[in-house]
């Protein structure tokens, strides 16, 4: 069997890159080794810019309809209601920026929402395989599975996990470091006895005790349960250790916890694979980067590692761009996920709380090699910055932009003549980005910026435009 991409591991990376090969008619295989999607909570948390990259891959709305907003964390003590916390700090929306804040929705519901879209335009999950090796030459690539046969691909984008066996294949190694030596247990559960209004909160009794957390998990009628317990220890992921360590640090009885639809437990870990690219395999999220999840940032950052190879690799398999654009997926994404990283160990230790940065509006490519601002006076919207929202010529921007094309923005100068792949929008200057042409690539940043639009057609050409 072959394909142009196979994408192995069906979780949230993989299913947001095989969404945008397919939109793209790129001949793409998602392969998981589990013989179903991911049925737990764990990355629940879509921020802002998550959103906005929903809203192109054509799953905002049911994102919306299956979640909610978080809650005021209630903090307890001997049973008694004592205070609230803020988990975040409050941001209003605005017209460049329409969605303020993170979005509640389980993991496995996020999962199979991408899986249905990923249906709907085509695409196609095999369940049931585990790559086990591989190997490559000019051509492609050759992954073998454990239980038998092989698919051969011209790219393969390792999608796997913090465990990846495409990543150990390649001997490409992880450095990083432990965010917090003491286990934590996570677990789906259903409860009686606590209001869904509130992020439960209930701190250490005592020396040596650990923190208990309940959530209750939008659009389900599940809580999300979060201990930590001391080094070392054993982690009881049953229905009786669940019970008991809520019974335990809460006012809770036992009883109250009537089910555990699904439990883990982890050590809290900031990583960074040493390369994102091995000759024609990627890494893309958890393979290439391990985060606390405190920050809220794991899932976030690997979805947008997919926005941004996906529209790289549709360009090179179906517009006849050269391969040398591939390049620069590491060279964008590994230093946005090494800030990433920081950023959540520190939210995990205290030392900065969830909101502007944790919302990741403010990413972006300014440095990157396919980044262009060749204006005189640039306003607050340079290139490699993401293309906010906002009203052109009558036209809102994010209606302009979605779909996997490149738009012109003539804002307060005239437009040149392009060819018909690129979409334009004209209007007059305005606050978000002052005057001038803007080049917005397919995943939303500003490529290239110019007064006028003398160099232009240098940058379409080296686009494959």
């Amino acid at each position: 069997m072959s394909t142009d991409v196979l994408i192995v591991g069906a979780g949230p990376t993989g299913l947001a890159l095989g969404i945008d090969l397919a939109r793209r008619g790129v001949d793409a295989l998602v392969v998981e080794r589990a013989g179903e999607l991911f049925p737990g909570s764990r990355g629940k948390g879509i921020q802002p810019r998550t959103m906005e990259v929903f809203d192109d891959l054509g799953v905002l709305d049911a994102i919306h309809a299956a979640g909610g907003g978080y809650p005021v964390g209630m903090i307890w003590q001997n049973g008694q209601r004592v205070g609230e916390h803020r988990m975040f700090d409050p941001v209003e929306a605005t017209e460049d920026s329409p969605y303020d804040e993170p979005w509640m929705v389980p993991q496995w519901r996020t999962q199979r929402i991408l899986f249905d879209r990923l249906e709907e335009l085509g695409g196609k999950v095999a369940f049931g395989l585990e790559a086990v090796g591989l190997a490559q030459d000019e051509d492609g690539v050759t992954v073998r599975f454990a239980a038998g046969g092989s698919v051969r691909a011209r790219y393969v984008v390792a999608a796997d996990g913090g465990r990846s066996a495409v990543r150990r294949a390649l001997g490409i190694g992880m450095t990083g470091e432990t965010v917090d030596p003491n286990p934590t247990l996570v677990a789906d559960a259903r409860i009686t006895g606590l209001d869904r209004d509130n992020w439960h909160i209930f701190p250490p009794r005592g020396e040596g005790d650990g923190f208990l957390a309940i959530c209750p998990l939008a659009g389900t009628e599940d809580f999300q349960v979060t201990a930590q317990f001391p080094e070392g220890s054993s982690v009881d992921l049953s229905l009786e250790g669940v019970r008991k360590v809520v019974a335990a640090r809460s006012h809770l009885a036992p009883e109250d916890v009537t089910e555990v639809r699904w439990a883990s437990d982890f050590r809290p870990r900031a990583a960074l694979a040493d390369r994102f690219r091995d000759g024609r395999v990627f890494l893309a999220g958890d393979a290439a980067h391990i985060h606390s999840p405190a920050g809220g940032q794991g899932l976030n950052t690997s979805v947008q590692d997919a926005y941004n190879l996906g529209w790289k690799l549709g360009a090179v398999l179906r517009d006849g761009v050269g391969e040398a654009l591939l390049e620069t997926y590491e060279e964008e994404r590994r230093p946005v996920a090494a800030d990433m990283l920081g950023l959540s160990t520190s939210v995990h230790r205290g030392e900065v709380r969830r909101g502007e940065a944790t919302r990741q509006l403010g990413l972006g490519y300014r440095e990157s090699s396919l980044t262009a601002e060749t204006r005189q006076a640039p306003a607050a919207v340079r290139a490699g910055d993401r293309a906010p929202d906002g009203t052109l010529g009558g036209v809102r921007l994010f209606d302009a932009f979605r779909g996997p094309h490149w738009t012109l923005l003539a804002v307060g100068v005239e437009a040149p003549e392009l060819p018909g792949s690129v979409g334009v929008v004209r209007g007059p200057a305005q606050e978000s980005y002052g005057a001038g042409l803007f080049l917005v690539r397919p995943d939303g940043y500003v490529g290239w910026a110019g007064d006028t639009a003398d160099g232009l057609p240098r940058y379409l050409a080296r686009a494959g435009l």
